[in-house]
């Protein structure tokens, strides 16, 4: 009798001692987008091909939507202008190691944190050394404020954003003493908007993007996801010359 270890493997991933989940957010017509893109480009699921037609009975629908919109990946050629786009990056760049640090306690604290080198080296001596080639995901418990664009930006009454985020100090020891592919996280930007706003950009999407990463935002429910163990699979549609896309994105971790 032949053997199939894969199908081995699938079997225990489904097993009661994973859970599969999603960290995606659903979309509709009334999700929330960056207030830069135009109106009008979010238009979903408008029937084009309706029942009742004596061609084929069934249902078509278009679909039309920025590529940074909702839970999505960002490709270099994002900030970078000439650099690699969504068609540079096949099914190889769809599953990773799944690394969730967790600073919802001090977010708690400060809605403006940003993840420090400390905080990635206290969670590697509780958890061990960050593997190469993971997807480290930063956990601010920000997604449960979805799809409020209000308190998504933490809008206040002079109308900046306060929300947490990244340092490029952390990301840059992550890519680079650590290996890793890929970066994610529950907030609109990947920079803590203190950092954005004192450096007048988004350095730290800037640092990640030209040094030829990826990364994901807008992140769902890291909470139910183990801090280490876990994998993580990001798919986007097969689309050519994209500078980011919806994805969907979902872990299979040992259950927490």
């Amino acid at each position: 009798m032949a053997e199939y270890h894969l199908w081995d493997v699938l079997d225990e991933l489904r097993s009661p001692n994973y859970a599969w989940v999603d960290l995606t957010h659903s979309l509709d017509n009334n999700s929330p987008v960056w207030s830069g893109i135009p109106a009008g480009s979010v238009e979903l699921a408008k029937t084009v091909y309706d029942w009742g037609n004596e061609m084929l009975d069934c249902l078509i629908q278009t679909f039309k939507f920025p590529g940074q919109f909702g839970t999505h990946i960002d490709f270099p050629g994002h900030f970078v202008r000439d650099a690699a786009l969504s068609e540079k990056y096949g099914v190889h760049s769809m599953l990773y190691p799944l690394c969730v640090i967790d600073i919802t306690g001090k977010v708690k604290a400060d809605p403006h944190y940003a993840v420090t080198i400390q905080d990635i080296l206290d969670y590697e001596t509780r958890y061990g050394r960050i593997p190469a080639g993971a997807f480290v995901a930063l956990r601010t418990d920000w997604a449960r404020r979805w799809p409020d664009m209000g308190n998504l930006s933490g809008t206040d009454e002079n109308g900046a954003d306060n929300f947490p985020g990244w340092s490029v100090d952390a990301l840059r020891f992550l890519y680079e003493e650590r290996d890793i592919a890929m970066n994610g996280h529950e907030t609109l930007d990947t920079d803590a908007s203190q950092l954005a706003a004192a450096a007048g950009d988004l350095a730290a999407e800037r640092y990640v993007l030209s040094a030829g990463h990826l990364q994901v935002e807008l992140l769902a429910n890291l909470d139910k996801v183990a801090p280490a163990g876990a994998v993580a699979v990001v798919s986007w549609a097969n689309i050519d010359g994209a500078t980011g896309l919806p994805c969907r994105v979902f872990a299979i971790t040992p259950r927490v």
